[in-house]
């Protein structure tokens, strides 16, 4: 979209306020609001914002940054007013001397998908983002008491998530966002809603519009939603299951090499699909993965590869969850998998097993992932993998104890 046809298109929908929108090192989504009449010097100059009041950012005394906004990423804001609309733009994150900021983690998951590009790979990726909804007391506060105590795939009555879901998946649309599925999970409350997979930087900018609309629908329903891994001990965790599916210009099959790729790293790179203390109470179990394993179908596993066919061939990664950055999850993933295509690496034999069951484990002398945040860090600080990819100062932030800790 050019700039003639952005101010257009402004002043034709009655466009009163647009949100400049970026993101902490954590995924965290952070927004400036700018009227129409500023677009043009935003485009030209940018908009200054302080640096270091953003986590992982700048010290103080190089606290300058400023927002240029990517037209091409602009939509509506559906759950604001008609009269007076708001849309909701992402942005490229520069320094003064106009250079790319290497510390935006869209512009991360851009190198990243560029280098994939270079090597002729045409990589798509679709998460499955699951969330528990909670109710709010007759005060607005935050209560610990799911939706409902529906099961998987249960409907109406019983699923409370009905309506929500619904709403979900309109406001979407209105986004740009295409929801192919939604239903009730295992745990009470807990809801899943899945939108069409795309490429890397689309399916996080994705990723992050679809976990803002479900905690603005859920509060304005007099709800809230938690993506946190593990809000409720006794229940099944959040998982973001990634999709990935990989293509090459020259009509070889890389899948393997790149999945291989993606099992080496894995522990490595554990601490940014997995950034805080609950995350690791949801391994190892409620079909959670805790060893480092593939198989066909199989839902036990770190890796398994769907019963699809053709453009839907793709293989599934069980153990992220929805607190982890995508433009982060996915760059690492991506790295690590141009690596194992490059290092020629070979997958081990599938285990086709229960790997929940604990006795069909005995003698397998399988890897796991760490146990805890802590064992997280110790492999993220001790990996070159990792300093090859991400600059120092997300590393230490992933690293802070302070970070760690996270709400229902």
């Amino acid at each position: 979209m050019d700039f003639s046809d952005t101010e257009t298109f402004l002043e034709e929908e009655n466009v009163k306020f647009i949100r400049l929108t970026f993101f902490d090192v954590f995924g965290r989504q952070k927004n400036i609001a700018i009227m129409p009449v500023e677009l043009r010097r935003a485009m030209k100059e940018g908009i200054s914002i302080d640096g270091s009041s953003i986590i992982g950012f700048n010290p103080l005394e190089e606290s300058d940054l400023f927002l240029k906004p990517d037209l091409n990423t602009m939509s509506f804001v559906p759950w604001r007013p008609l009269d007076g609309r708001v849309v909701r733009v992402f942005c490229n994150i520069m320094n003064p001397d106009g250079t790319v900021y290497s510390k935006d983690t869209r512009y991360i998951l851009k190198e990243a998908e560029d280098a994939a590009k270079r090597k002729g790979l045409r990589l798509n990726f679709g998460p499955e983002v699951e969330f528990y909804v909670f109710k709010q007391d007759e005060n607005g506060n935050r209560t610990d008491i799911p939706l409902d105590h529906a099961g998987y795939m249960d409907i109406e009555p019983a699923d409370k998530g009905d309506n929500l879901r619904r709403d979900v998946c309109f406001a979407l649309l209105d986004m740009g966002i295409t929801p192919e599925s939604s239903h009730h999970e295992q745990g009470p409350g807990q809801n899943e809603i899945d939108f069409r997979y795309g490429s890397a930087l689309t399916t996080a900018d994705n990723t992050e519009t679809f976990k803002w609309a479900v905690r603005n629908i859920a509060e304005s329903s007099g709800n809230w939603a938690s993506f946190a891994p593990k809000p409720m001990r006794e229940y099944p965790g959040n998982g973001m299951h990634i999709n990935i599916s990989v293509d090459s210009e020259d009509g070889q099959n890389h899948m393997e090499a790149f999945m291989a790729g993606i099992l080496h790293y894995i522990c490595d790179m554990t601490l940014f699909l997995n950034p805080r203390r609950n995350s690791y109470y949801r391994f190892g179990q409620m079909e959670a993965p805790t060893y480092i394993s593939w198989s066909q179908q199989n839902r036990s596993q770190l890796i398994r590869i769907p019963a699809t066919k053709g453009e839907h061939k793709r293989f599934e990664l069980r153990s992220p969850d929805p607190e982890a950055n995508p433009y982060l999850a996915f760059a690492l993933l991506i790295y690590a998998g141009l690596e194992g295509i490059e290092q020629n690496m070979k997958l081990d034999e599938p285990v086709d097993r229960n790997l929940y069951d604990i006795e069909t484990t005995e003698g397998l002398h399988l890897r796991r992932l760490p146990y805890t945040i802590e064992e997280a860090v110790r492999y993220a600080k001790q990996s070159e993998f990792i300093r090859r990819y991400l600059p120092e100062e997300i590393v230490e932030s992933y690293c802070d104890p302070v970070h760690f800790e996270e709400e229902m």
